[in-house]
């Protein structure tokens, strides 16, 4: 090769645009000044970035490791160093080097976006979005976009808005712009209009990365799996390695019910990111829902090996209904909740956990007194009117009246394919959907979300805000809207539908409060009430922490509330469309299982199988805090379980009012 002409500076300053167009030149430029001046920092990290540009990554390693310890101060050796370690599947290491460059050039852009890629792969979403926002803020030299980005950073997010508004009132087609106030829009839970904004973002520049995978995140958060499916793929066609990528590919597939792919997907990030409690987590929930349960018990555990203040992983463990804690375990967690340090997330998990290892423990007293503390702290933060929900269900009786169904008879999508299983959380609808999809005719899918969102467009159509509002908007739908809406939702569950059975089940319990948008778009739909007794029922969702949502179950009186106006509102339906639902009542389902199965069967119109009485031989995914209670065979011993607890449970008692008197049947004030 040519010798080195000048100075040493113009040396490497030669080797450095070689890199640009030919890697393995650029090396061999690099290793001619090294055998001049051996050691020189500079020639080092150029022949690094060229082994590891030529997919030489090990090599790059050897020279890196100790460079980074020699230079421990030379950001632009931490920088490469952790390109090096990503490219071997050192993704902890990896954060650690960028976060130690970062704080030696806090303006490096590219530092501050493959630190957001990791944090996303790792599920650390708002460290992610902080650092995404650092890169975007010493990326451009734009002065508006600078100036959104430190107000996003500051957490201002009207003044952010503005900037961005008048920037592109001047730039309309500033796509990095209107990926920003994309984000801005999602922070102010204006999704939708997100959504379009990425949508015209991905129109003006198709190959703009960072926005489609924002725009897949967004999708999945609106319950839009399928699109959302398709978006991730498109970005994995392009970049089938990037860690952030592939951890959102994961967390959508097990959405959908492709629990094995998921699962696979958590194991190779494990490898990346062995040390992250996480990941170690993600796949714990996974292996959960799959019913590998000493595997799934493993990986918590894992998770709190590196992260021993994370609750979550506690409650995991709680949840799964089936573990019992050691000593040890009740001894650390207790130790935790002492410390002062405890994020307020964490604190409640723990107490929802220690709840469950006092109640197995047969310490009543001790186990009420946390889950009580538990949900006072979280319904600190999350506010739940019982009076609004009990307007919703006035309406929604005032507008589904006999008079609405008989003007519409005859009409809506008329497929016979979901079975709807309705009611109040925790009251048997797993075992319910676990017994019917071990018929040969039926699929067990999840708790969909899809009749939800379809309530929810409806009611931006309407004139309220309230969840019951959406009925004066599809009273005002003709025959074909209707039957448009039953096949939209017969197309959006699609993609939970595995295999070609018949039938497919819809067990969100929620559904309850939509009974007559489901048999207008639906009318042959089969719809299954689940119901249990309301002190066991009302306590069993006091004792349980959920992931989202069912903001009414954190307070006695509220779900108390909730059980109530829920039974009045199914009496309502019993009325104006007699026979449409089926109720199933739990404690008659645990004493005389096969004639329960057999009625159940019977309004399904299907043939009796005596694998529904074997329910507990179906090795289906499951998705719900009793999937493992629901792997065993009928058990007695939970119907009671709230005389346990029967000292404290005055105030639901009174919330419950005659409904807990009248039970099962319903008051006659309901009728």
């Amino acid at each position: 090769m040519q010798e080195p002409t000048g100075t040493l500076e113009a040396a490497v300053a030669q080797a450095l645009r070689l890199l640009e167009r030919d890697a393995a030149l650029a090396a061999e430029q690099a290793r001619e000044i090294l055998r001049v001046v051996p050691g020189h920092p500079p020639a080092v990290l150029l022949l690094a970035a060229a082994y590891r540009r030529s997919a030489q990554p090990v090599l790059a390693l050897e020279l890196l490791e100790p460079l980074s310890r020699q230079q421990a101060n030379w950001a632009p050796a931490q920088f490469e160093y952790a390109l090096a370690l990503a490219a071997t599947g050192q993704g902890d290491a990896a954060i650690a080097a960028l976060r130690h460059a970062l704080r030696l050039n806090p303006s490096h852009p590219e530092a501050w976006r493959l630190l957001a890629d990791h944090l996303m792969a790792v599920g650390d979403t708002a460290g992610a979005d902080k650092a995404y926002t650092r890169h975007i803020q010493c990326a451009t030299r734009n002065p508006a976009l600078q100036q959104a980005a430190t107000a996003m950073l500051a957490n201002d997010i009207p003044q952010a808005e503005r900037v961005l508004k008048e920037h592109l009132k001047q730039a309309p087609t500033d796509v990095p712009a209107i990926r920003m106030l994309a984000e801005v829009a999602v922070r102010c839970g204006q999704d939708e209009a997100a959504e379009r904004l990425l949508t015209r973002c991905l129109e003006l520049a198709p190959a703009f990365a960072a926005a489609r995978y924002n725009y897949a995140v967004l999708l999945h958060r609106q319950n839009k799996a399928s699109e959302s499916l398709a978006e991730i793929e498109r970005l994995l066609e392009v970049e089938a390695s990037n860690p952030g990528y592939r951890n959102l590919h994961a967390v959508v597939l097990s959405r959908v019910g492709e629990g094995a792919r998921s699962a696979a997907i958590y194991a190779k990030l494990l490898e990346q990111y062995p040390a992250n409690a996480k990941v170690w987590l993600s796949y714990g929930h996974v292996l959960k829902t799959e019913g590998q349960q000493e595997d799934c018990i493993k990986a918590y555990r894992e998770c709190l090996r590196y992260e021993p203040t994370l609750g979550e992983a506690y409650w995991s463990l709680a949840n799964l209904k089936t573990f019992r804690f050691t000593a040890d375990d009740l001894t650390a967690m207790r130790a935790q909740l002492e410390g002062k340090s405890l994020e307020a997330v964490d604190r409640v998990h723990f107490h929802f956990a220690l709840g469950k290892a006092c109640e197995d423990a047969g310490d009543y007293a001790d186990s009420f007194h946390h889950y009580e503390r538990g949900n006072t702290l979280h319904r600190a933060s999350n506010r739940y009117e019982a009076d609004q929900n009990s307007a919703r269900v006035q309406r929604l009786r005032q507008v589904f009246t006999r008079d609405y169904f008989a003007q519409r008879q005859g009409i809506g999508y008329a497929a016979h394919d979901p079975i709807f299983i309705v009611g109040m959380p925790r009251a048997g609808s797993t075992l319910l959907e676990q017994i019917l999809s071990s018929h040969s005719a039926v699929e067990g899918t999840s708790e969909l979300p899809d009749i939800i969102a379809i309530a929810r467009e409806l009611r931006g159509d309407g004139e309220g805000a309230e969840i019951g509002a959406y009925g004066e908007a599809l009273a005002a739908l003709g025959p074909e809207q209707l039957q448009r809406l039953g096949e939209d939702y017969l197309q959006r569950t699609r993609i939970y539908r595995k295999t070609g059975r018949q039938l497919f089940i819809d067990k969100m319990p929620n559904n309850f409060l939509h009974v007559g948008l489901i048999h207008s778009i639906l009318p042959n739909a089969k719809i299954i009430d689940a119901r249990r007794h309301p002190l066991g029922c009302c306590l069993s969702n006091f004792k349980q922490f959920y992931a989202r949502g069912q903001r009414f179950s954190y307070g006695l009186t509220d779900v108390g509330r909730y059980y109530h106006d829920y039974v009045a509102l199914m009496a309502h339906f019993d009325t104006v469309l007699p026979g449409r639902v089926h109720r199933v009542i739990y404690e008659q389902l645990v004493d005389d299982t096969e004639a329960e199965v057999r009625r159940l069967l019977d309004y399904c119109e299907l043939p009796f199988e005596e694998g529904c009485l074997r329910f507990f031989e179906n090795a289906r995914p499951v998705r719900t805090a009793s999937s493992e209670q629901v792997r065993r065979p009928i058990y007695r011993e939970g119907v009671d379980q709230w005389r346990n607890y029967e000292p404290w449970l005055e105030p639901l008692q009174t919330a419950l009012g005659p409904v807990l008197a009248a039970y099962p049947e319903v008051p006659a004030a309901f009728r």
